[in-house]
């Protein structure tokens, strides 16, 4: 049944949410992986020995490409010579395009296992393989790697002979963003080094394994990555890595080929996982994160044939017309294509699980070779199709293949056997052409059997989503409209005959566990079917309460004002969903506000509160401003001090006039209460200091960084201090967490609020980021006294008379106390459940939405959570570690959304609402957004659309979630507050 209580239903909704958050990945990203395939190799001599891989982690393809401009030295220069001396003359090269989740280990899964990681596997850890998986090192005869911990033992794992794969890995420790990250690349070139000098003696165990065929060596160089984390792509430690990598790949290079004789059967690549945006982040499908290079030369790759002066070769777009390299045909790839070009060079099996295709046009091989290379590529394509057939049509109780492989006259076997005829006959460029349509048909066939269960399970999620609205509604309108009672009016609402509708229930859910058992379905499916089936039993079963709402609507006077109110809603909740793809929605929104609610008022409410209306219109455009700025900025101390110095002087304002908002023990004696007001006026003193200190120290660290290479201990720990003793001020004075904690002021608690995260706000800023705190918390400030003086405007016209006084979030306020006793309600058995909610509380519950999405997108898109910058933690740690990172920086995203939870609770009371009554109207309703973002999610097209459409639904799905979380955090953090009434203020008008 819908539940009794408010707390019911929150549980109800978090288990909702978080069982649904997967399913997109269930839907759109389940994993390819499929076992018992035969593997298939080429069938002839490979062209080359051995393999050298060179992984530059974090490289972009523009960054190794462009000439760079020295302007010290006043020319135009190349990064990568050496790399780009091959390119002219004997190598193929072209862009390598990567998939979301831009990260080290999907990156490095897809170039070396040549299949793409499903999303969802972010959520299983970064560093070691969710599932097991071929690779390129797997199906080696020996492989040795050098680099970080991060990758190279999730490949020595996967392999199904411990002792194939040798790794020669740094200590994590060695990983630290206060230094220059060419050191962890320094690491492995020396120890590269030392490795060929142990293995010259000749017949030594290590010099014959290394004259054997098939072996590969590995060079992960994270330096790249990490100088561009540290100091943006931009930066001369970022570029100047690119160049030691060059020379340190030159250096290497001759050795091997020393090592070896030059005899010629070494074939190199040299690419990256993934790119990185000018925030130095990455993750997401920004085309900075998705575009890496591609290199290769050597044994078995195919030589440049330059066009003539003025013409341009194949491949080229706008993205490369600048690098100088026009007459070299551009050859892009899939970064999965790697994998089997790497296989084909040495005579490998191809990886079972590969979905690449193999790049022809990097092939140096004889016309054979290249369809024997095709046909092998397009037969191991094929057994994964096989099996994923055979898997469905197993399990599929009406099962519908894929038709065109299933024609009469072109099944697969009649294309292998064209094939094999082809080559007989010696038509080795129509062999090659009908390899490559039976790839192409083989990965749209798996690509089918991956959408195959979409459109049932996109209708049961969608049934789910709307269940909730619908479900979560009925208990607002019964609790908080009709002011049904909790146990009774739960129970009166209830169908009198409930057994043929739970009856009806019970078999759809049952009908559905039974198809999904036959198709042995995870289960989680399950899950999925039995929420829509429960919400829409349940409210079936309240139909006398959809009886009654609709009695209801028929008594209004005005029955357009809620179908006007219930329409334009939805088109700003459709609006607020277009603002994830274009944070320029807000400012547009910032200056509707400024200008359109102070006209809408009436004419005596705005020569009353003239100067508040217009403070309200400047700060509203001033706050404006941010959404229209770049999320990628550049680091701008001086816009960090500005923001600290504003966050200062408005904490000396506060403490100036705290006087009017701190408020003594009740019935204190003089000098106890004056003692009490003293205290309280200290710490808004004490926050500003901390907020100053913070002010000071960031610029500070961040400059001492950089001079001496490293994070210094004193200031290290002084940040620290800042930051934990700022935080835990609200938490020990005041919250609800401190029992002796008494009644404040609201307004004194929300200011304290804002100066406590302030100092840890500006401490995690590297550019304007604290000047939105500023603007943005005040902006809050202004909405809250607004709404409060339009309430009790409103409580004058209606005689309205509410308890001169209300505890935050009580849940049954007191009745009036005496006019003389004003800071101490007190108890009584009567219980006031305050007002019904209204119409028109919609455009507080939209507001309240609207500054909660402005908090998250104010300095960045959330949507793309690269970019928020990991520069706004190192003055706290660099040493590489991603949890704690992360947290900091959730921490400090997270800041905003705890002074507009706050700001929201306050002034729900103030408007005498029923306790959490508009805060659960607004999560009821949010799935409109979030429904739109399901069905807006996407598989296919370009890598930044895919991680972009996956970001927005699972922001959305998620906005519940934290939002009930971090309500009820602010809701202990804010603690038991007072909040002068509409009559307590009109009382003292009146005197």
């Amino acid at each position: 049944m819908i539940p009794a209580t408010r707390n019911g239903l929150l549980l109800i909704g978090v288990v909702f949410h978080v069982v649904y958050l997967q399913s997109i990945f269930d839907i759109y990203f389940r994993s390819p992986l499929v076992h018992g395939m035969t593997p298939h190799k080429v069938a002839l001599d490979p062209p080359a020995k051995r393999l050298v891989l060179f992984v530059a982690d974090g490289l972009r393809a523009d960054k190794i490409f462009e000439p760079y401009v020295n302007r010290t030295a006043g020319r135009v220069e190349e990064l990568a010579p050496y790399l780009l001396h091959k390119v002219r003359t004997e190598a193929s090269w072209g862009v390598s395009h990567t998939r979301v989740p831009t990260e080290s280990r999907p990156g490095h899964v897809a170039a070396i296992a040549g299949f793409y990681e499903d999303v969802s596997a972010v959520t299983k850890g970064w560093k070691m393989n969710p599932v097991e998986f071929d690779s390129v090192f797997n199906e080696s005869r020996h492989t040795w790697s050098f680099g970080s911990p991060d990758i190279l033992p999730m490949f020595a794992h996967g392999t199904s002979d411990r002792g194939r794969m040798d790794t020669f890995m740094y200590d994590a420790a060695y990983e630290d963003f206060s230094g220059n990250g060419d050191r962890l690349d320094t690491w492995v070139f020396d120890e590269a080094e030392r490795f060929f000098a142990r293995a010259t003696p000749e017949g030594s165990e290590l010099h014959t394994m290394m004259h054997q065929d098939q072996v590969v060596f590995f060079f992960h160089l994270l330096g790249i990555d990490t100088n561009g984390h540290a100091f943006k792509p931009y930066s001369e430690e970022y570029l100047g890595n690119v160049r030691y990598v060059d020379r340190g790949i030159k250096h290497l290079v001759e050795q091997l080929e020393a090592f070896y004789g030059n005899d010629g059967q070494t074939a190199y690549v040299f690419t990256a996982d993934h790119g990185m945006n000018n925030r130095g982040a990455h993750g997401d499908g920004h085309p900075d994160n998705t575009r890496t290079p591609l290199i290769a030369w050597g044994a078995g790759i195919a030589k440049p044939d330059p066009m003539p002066a003025g013409q341009i070769a194949s491949g080229h777009d706008g993205f490369s017309a600048g690098w100088g390299l026009d007459r070299y045909a551009r050859k892009d790839v899939n970064q999965a294509d790697i994998a089997p070009l790497m296989a084909s060079l040495i005579g490998l099996n191809f990886p079972l699980n590969s979905v690449g295709t193999l790049p022809l046009s990097y092939l140096n091989a004889t016309d054979e070779f290249r369809a024997r290379a095709s046909l092998t590529n397009a037969m191991q394509v094929l057994e994964q199709y096989r099996v994923k057939h055979d898997q469905k049509q197993h399990t599929e109780m009406f099962f519908k293949p894929y038709a065109p492989l299933h024609e009469t006259t072109d099944t697969p076997d009649h294309m292998l056997a064209r094939i094999q005829d082809s080559i007989g006959a010696h038509h080795y460029a129509q062999a090659e052409e009908e390899c490559q349509r039976l790839i192409a048909l083989c990965l749209e066939g798996l690509r089918y059997f991956q959408r195959y269960d979409w459109l049932l399970l996109r209708s049961i999620v969608s049934m789910g989503y709307l269940g909730w609205i619908v479900y979560s509604l009925l208990f607002i309108f019964r609790e908080y409209v009709l002011f049904g009672s909790a146990a009774s009016g739960a129970a009166a609402y209830r169908s009198s005959s409930p057994g043929p509708i739970a009856l009806l229930g019970g078999f759809v859910f049952l009908a559905l566990a039974a198809m999904f058992y036959r198709q042995g379905s995870p289960l989680m499916y399950y899950a999925y079917a039995a929420f829509p089936v429960y919400f829409w039993t349940e409210a079936l079963l309240q139909v006398s309460l959809v009886r009654e709402i609709a009695v209801t609507y028929k008594q209004m006077s005005a029955r357009w004002r809620p179908a006007a109110f219930i329409v334009g809603y939805v088109l700003l909740l459709e609006a607020l969903v277009y603002a994830y793809f274009d944070r320029r929605v807000y400012s547009v929104a910032f200056v509707l506000l400024a200008t359109m609610w102070p006209l809408s008022v009436s004419a005596h409410f705005r020569r009353r509160h003239k100067g508040l209306l217009w403070l309200w219109a400047g700060l509203c455009l001033l706050t404006s401003v941010f959404t229209l700025l770049p999320v990628d900025a550049e680091d701008k101390m001086g816009l960090v001090i500005a923001s600290g110095v504003l966050i200062t002087l408005s904490g000396l304002t506060a403490w100036y006039y705290s006087t009017l908002f701190t408020l003594p023990p009740p019935g204190a004696a003089p000098k106890r209460a004056r003692k009490a007001i003293a205290i309280d006026r200290t710490l808004i003193l004490v926050e500003t200091l901390l907020v100053a200190a913070a002010t000071v120290l960031g610029p500070l660290t961040s400059r001492e960084t950089a001079l001496r290479g490293y994070l210094p201990r004193t200031h290290q720990m002084a940040c620290w201090s800042v930051l934990i003793v700022s935080s835990l001020l609200p938490l020990l004075h005041g919250s609800r967490l401190n029992p002796a904690a008494r009644d404040q002021h609201f307004l004194y608690r929300l200011v304290t609020l804002y100066l406590a995260f302030g100092a840890p706000f500006v401490l995690l800023t590297v550019s304007y980021e604290g000047l939105f705190y500023f603007a943005y918390s005040l902006v809050l400030l202004l909405w809250l006294a607004i709404e409060r003086a339009l309430y009790h405007e409103r409580a004058e016209s209606q005689l309205l008379t509410p308890p001169l006084q209300t505890r935050l979030s009580r849940l049954q306020p007191h009745t009036p106390s005496s006019v003389h006793n004003t800071l101490q309600p007190h108890k009584t058995q009567n219980a006031f459940p305050g007002r019904r909610l209204e119409i028109g509380d919609l455009r507080t519950g939209i507001m309240f939405l609207f500054f909660v999405n402005v908090a998250f997108f104010g300095t960045g898109n959330v949507a793309s959570l690269a970019s928020f910058s990991l520069n706004s933690v190192y003055r706290l740690m660099t040493q590489f570690d991603p949890v704690a990172m992360s947290a900091l920086l959730l921490f400090k995203i997270f800041i905003p959304f705890f002074i507009v939870s706050a700001v929201f609770g306050v002034l729900s009371r103030s408007l005498e609402l029923p306790p959490f009554s508009l805060f659960l109207f607004v999560l009821s309703t949010t799935d409109v957004m979030t429904v739109n973002f399901f069905f807006l999610v996407r598989d296919d097209g370009s890598w930044l659309d895919i991680g972009m459409s996956i970001s927005h639904f699972c922001i959305s799905g998620l906005f519940v979630l934290f939002t009930i979380v971090l309500f009820v955090f602010s809701h202990v953090l804010v603690g038991s507050v007072l909040i002068p009434s509409a009559r307590s203020i009109n009382t003292k008008k009146q005197r």
